[in-house]
C-alpha cells in the first residue's frame, strides 16, 4: 500500500491473528486456541439462550485476494462502474460463505464439495467481474494492471489464519477437493461458533486484567506542535439512523458494507448520497455547521433476540445476528500534531480507518482498539473482545490518519490520499501536511462475557461486518466524510494550533 499504511498502533495489530486465537495469559490466566463450533451442524443444533457454543474443530472461511485495494489509479469518469463492479465481488463472496455455512452435510460426504460447488463457482464470477472492471478502465482511457487478473482465484481458510492477498508462510492453500481449515472430524464438519455460526468465538475474548500493559508512548513534542483539542457533540445515534450502505466504498450501491452502520453527525447518508445532499443533510450535531458524516459498525448482544433487521440486509440476510447495542457515550475529538501546526480539513474530504476485511486481508492496515474504561491507557486490543471486570464498560476507539496529500479528497483505493504520521516522531510522510487528527471514543454497557468451562461464552457481542471475516474484533473500523459550513473548518485548525481546548 505504500506510505499509507504507516500507522501508530499497539504492537498487537502488527502480529498475526493466529495469535488471538493462542493469547497465553500469564499467572493463571485462560489460553483459548482453536475452540469453534456450528450452528448449522447436521443435527440443525442451535444454541440456546445467550450462549455461543465453542468446540474443538474448526472451519474455514472464504478467503479471497481484495482487488479494491490493488486499484490505485481508477479514472474518475470509470470510478462508479467500478464501484459497482467491486461491491459485486463482495457480493459474491457473501453469498459463497453463506453456502459454505449451510451445506456442512454436503461437506461432509463429499470432500470436493467445497471446490465444485462453492470455491470453483465464485473464481468463475469474481474473473467475469474483474474484466468488466478491466473494460470500465480501458474504456475511458485509463491503464489496467493484467495482473489483476489473478486476483479471481479464493481459497478457504483456517478460523485462525490472516492470509489473503499474501499467503501467511504457506499456510494457505488452495482447495484441491479438501477443505482447508475445515478438516472433516469424524464425519462431522464444524463451524466457527457464534449465535449465527459465524463467530465470535471463545479465542476471540479476552479477560483484560490478565493482559500485560501494551500502549505505547506518544512522541514527544516539538516546539511547533499543534496542542489544542476540539470536541464537537453529536449524540451516540439514540434516534437509530442505520443502514447498511457504504457510499465512500460503493456509492450508488444498496447494501455495499453487508453490515449496518450507526450514522453521528449528517442526517442523509447512504449508497445515493453526494457532497450537495450532505450539504443539506442537517445534523445531529450541536455545532449546526458540522455537517461531517461519522460512521461505525454497530456492535449487537448475541442473546437470541430477533432484531429487527434479522431478515434484512445488513441483518440477518448477512449473518449479522443480535441485539443492536447504542453506545453510552461517544466522544468526537479532534487533536494536533505533535511535530507541526495542522492544515484545515478540506471540504468533502474521506477517510476510512481501519479494515473491515483485515482477517482475511492480514493486518497491514487495521486500526481495531478495543479497552474498558479504567484500563484505556495500559491495555489496547486489537485481535480480541475485551472482558471488562464488574463496573467497567467496553471502550471502541478510534486514531484516523492525521496526514493528507494536500489534492485529493479521495483516492481510488480510498487510502492512498491520506495517511499516517511516523509513530515514533509523530512527522508525516513526504508531501503529505498535517490536518486535525479525527479521534472518536465510544462507550459501551454490554453483559460481561463469561467463558465456561464447556467452552460456551456467555453474553458474547460481537462488532458487524461482512460474513466472511467471522465477525473477529481485528475488522472494526469507522468511516469519515468532512463536511463543515460557517468556515468551521478554519476554527477547528486555528484552535488545535494556538493551543487552546474548544468544544
Amino acid at each position: 500500500m505504500g506510505r499509507n499504511t504507516r500507522k501508530r498502533r499497539t504492537p498487537l495489530a502488527a502480529k498475526a491473528i493466529a495469535a488471538s486465537a493462542a493469547l497465553a495469559l500469564g499467572g493463571g490466566g485462560l489460553i483459548w486456541a482453536n475452540f469453534y463450533a456450528s450452528a448449522h451442524e447436521s443435527n440443525n443444533q442451535t444454541w440456546g439462550g445467550n450462549q455461543t457454543k465453542a468446540a474443538t474443530a474448526q472451519v474455514a472461511t472464504i478467503s479471497c485476494p481484495d482487488v479494491q485495494q490493488k486499484l490505485t489509479n481508477v479514472p474518475w469518469r470509470a470510478r462508479q462502474g467500478v464501484a459497482t463492479e467491486l461491491a459485486n465481488l463482495d457480493k459474491q463472496i457473501t453469498e459463497a460463505y453463506t453456502r459454505l455455512a449451510s451445506t456442512r452435510d454436503a461437506q461432509a460426504k463429499d470432500p470436493s464439495f467445497v471446490q465444485n460447488a462453492i470455491v470453483g463457482p465464485l473464481k468463475d464470477k469474481r474473473a467475469a467481474t474483474i474484466n468488466r472492471i478491466r473494460i470500465d478502465i480501458q474504456r475511458v482511457g485509463g491503464s489496467f494492471d493484467n495482473a489483476l487478473s489473478q486476483l479471481a482465484a479464493c481459497t478457504t481458510q483456517n478460523a485462525n489464519q490472516t492470509t489473503a492477498g499474501g499467503n501467511s508462510g504457506g499456510q494457505q492453500q488452495n482447495n484441491g477437493g479438501q477443505q482447508q481449515g475445515g478438516q472433516q472430524q469424524g464425519g462431522q464438519q464444524k463451524n466457527n461458533g457464534g449465535q449465527g455460526g459465524d463467530g465470535p468465538s471463545a479465542a476471540d475474548f479476552v479477560d483484560i486484567t490478565k493482559v500485560a500493559p501494551n500502549v505505547q508512548s506518544k512522541p514527544n513534542q516539538t516546539p511547533n506542535a499543534s496542542t489544542g483539542t476540539f470536541i464537537t457533540r453529536c449524540g451516540v445515534n439514540a434516534n437509530q439512523n442505520h443502514n447498511s450502505d457504504n457510499v465512500i466504498v460503493a456509492p450508488g450501491v444498496t447494501n455495499g458494507a453487508h453490515h449496518v452502520h450507526d450514522y453521528v453527525g449528517n442526517q442523509k447518508v447512504n449508497a445515493f448520497s453526494s457532497n450537495q445532499t450532505f450539504l443539506q443533510g442537517g445534523t445531529s450535531c450541536q455545532n449546526r455547521n458540522d455537517l461531517s458524516a461519522y460512521y461505525w459498525p454497530v456492535i449487537r448482544e448475541q442473546d437470541g433476540t430477533q432484531e429487527k433487521d434479522a431478515n434484512a440486509d445488513g441483518g440477518g440476510k448477512d449473518l449479522n445476528v443480535g441485539k443492536i447495542l447504542v453506545a453510552q457515550q461517544a466522544q468526537i475529538k479532534y487533536v494536533g500534531s505533535p511535530a507541526s501546526k495542522v492544515v484545515a480539513m478540506p471540504q468533502f474530504l474521506r477517510i476510512i480507518t481501519g479494515d473491515a476485511k483485515a482477517f482475511v486481508n492480514g493486518p497491514a492496515n487495521a486500526n481495531a482498539h478495543w479497552s474498558c474504561t479504567g484500563f484505556e491507557n495500559k491495555v489496547q486490543l486489537t485481535t480480541q473482545y475485551p472482558i471488562c471486570p464488574q463496573g467497567s464498560n467496553v471502550v471502541r476507539s478510534f486514531a484516523f490518519q492525521s496526514c493528507w496529500d494536500g489534492q485529493n479528497i479521495d483516492s481510488a483505493n480510498h487510502r492512498t490520499h491520506v495517511a499516517f504520521a511516523d509513530p515514533a516522531s509523530g512527522v508525516c510522510p513526504n508531501g503529505f501536511k498535517a490536518i486535525p487528527q479525527l479521534t472518536m471514543r465510544l462507550v459501551y454497557n454490554v453483559p460481561q462475557p463469561v467463558i465456561q468451562a464447556d467452552g460456551t461464552v456467555k453474553n458474547a457481542y460481537a462488532v458487524d461486518g461482512f460474513p466472511e471475516e467471522l465477525h473477529k474484533p481485528i475488522t472494526d473500523h469507522d468511516d469519515f466524510i468532512s463536511v463543515t459550513t460557517g468556515g468551521l473548518a478554519n476554527r477547528i485548525a486555528n484552535c488545535i494550533n494556538s493551543g487552546r481546548k474548544c468544544a
